[in-house]
């Protein structure tokens, strides 16, 4: 049940996501917790566990880090939460009211919970194209979401089993949209978010972020299909199928992730040790779609992605992104000298309906940096005078 990627993670390099030292400084108790978790599943093993004072408050129960000690392989992680689903309750216990939408490694329904009258999301796991029994993307999901506690992120309760061992669901809160939809849904967007509006939804998507980098988990599937919103201006990040643990010195990965307009130059042109900086390359794509309704970089394939890229932030070399020449894919691809069009990208005169202040514009291109190491970091982005202000909730108009 191993692709090539489970078995670069099974070397000997790096510490496991518990280790000692941070990435990034800690979240604050106020930051990383909200008082709606902790709601879950009364005492099955696979449910969300209560905060240290038994209420949802403080980190809510063990971190990601904390879970990895003693799983630190999918062989292991897999065979104890598999022994974990006797434990699970029924999915009877939940009214399906109908169907809301179908990704690759799930089909997920709006439901009720029969004895509260909650209602909720169930997301039921693909198990048909598993030969060799639970899918292991559905296990790091499972995993990840039942041990992470941040208002940003979405909340999973419980899992609960059907009739059959390939009816496995999680529970998880309902959420009015997602980002993509609603941007394409006329009925609801009477006009495109305003640059005070992308403001207060980023430091919601940097807080949710920031707490998954300082836990040590790389999402590495970020797009707006992917960030949930509701109709009390709440954000909350969603599908963690491709959400890996990661270490200190950094492991390589071989399997391509990350949906490919919201992909980095650097695993375009074949890097395979990376980090936290291919979540904010991909923030920043999102950023610039908010604000002007539409994918900045949609390109078809590999090499054309790489060119619509070039096409916005010129051409690199190695003054820009030092050891651009020696990734694996550089010599194979030849990419035309283009100047940088970004700053032209967002002002009144391009038409893209969003104009950048200074500071906006100053976020957006470290977002965008060619080299990873010069990247932003969600801790910095918090901290950057274009969304630190930006504390207000945003409501559907």
């Amino acid at each position: 049940m191993k692709d090539d990627e489970e078995a670069a993670d099974e070397d000997d390099h790096g510490k496991p996501a518990g280790a000692s030292a941070s990435p990034r400084r800690a979240v604050s108790g106020g930051e990383a917790v909200s008082g709606r978790y902790g709601a879950g599943g009364r005492g099955s093993s696979m449910s969300r566990s209560p905060g240290p004072g038994g209420d949802g408050e403080g980190h809510g129960g063990r971190r990601a880090d904390d879970a990895a000690r003693g799983a630190d392989t999918d062989g292991s992680l897999v065979s104890q939460q598999i022994a974990s689903l006797a434990e699970c309750r029924s999915v009877d216990e939940y009214e399906r009211l109908n169907r809301v939408s179908e990704g690759t490694y799930g089909v997920v329904f709006r439901a009720r919970c029969k004895r509260t009258g909650r209602i909720c999301a169930l997301k039921k796991i693909k198990m048909e194209k598993e030969r060799d029994g639970f899918p292991v993307t559905s296990i790091r999901e499972i995993n990840i979401l039942l041990n992470l506690h941040h208002p940003n992120i979405v909340n999973v309760s419980e899992v609960v089993m059907g009739n059959r061992l390939d009816q496995i669901y999680m529970v998880m809160e309902f959420m009015d949209h997602d980002l993509k939809s609603l941007m394409n849904d006329e009925s609801q967007m009477v006009r495109s978010f305003s640059v005070a509006e992308v403001k207060c939804l980023m430091r919601q998507l940097l807080s949710g972020i920031h707490y998954l980098h300082v836990n040590w988990v790389i999402h590495r599937d970020l797009k707006t299909s992917n960030i949930l919103y509701n109709n009390h201006g709440e954000l909350k990040i969603c599908d963690f199928g491709l959400a890996r643990q990661f270490g200190s010195p950094l492991r390589s990965y071989t399997q391509p992730v990350v949906t490919l307009w919201y992909r980095p130059p650097e695993l375009l042109l074949g890097e395979t040790l990376y980090s936290t900086a291919v979540d904010m390359w991909s923030i920043g794509c999102i950023m610039a779609e908010l604000l002007t309704g539409k994918p900045l970089f949609p390109g078809q394939g590999d090499i054309e992605q790489l060119d619509k890229i070039c096409n916005v932030l010129g051409t690199p070399n190695e003054d820009v992104w030092p050891g651009l020449k020696k990734l694996p894919h550089w010599g194979k691809i030849v990419l035309r000298p283009q100047p940088s069009q970004l700053r032209q990208r967002f002002t009144s005169a391009f038409g893209s309906g969003a104009t950048l202040t200074e500071a906006g514009f100053d976020l957006l291109s470290r977002l965008l940096a060619y080299d990873p190491a010069q990247r932003i970091s969600a801790e910095e982005a918090l901290d950057h005078r274009c969304v630190y202000a930006s504390l207000l909730m945003l409501a559907i108009y």
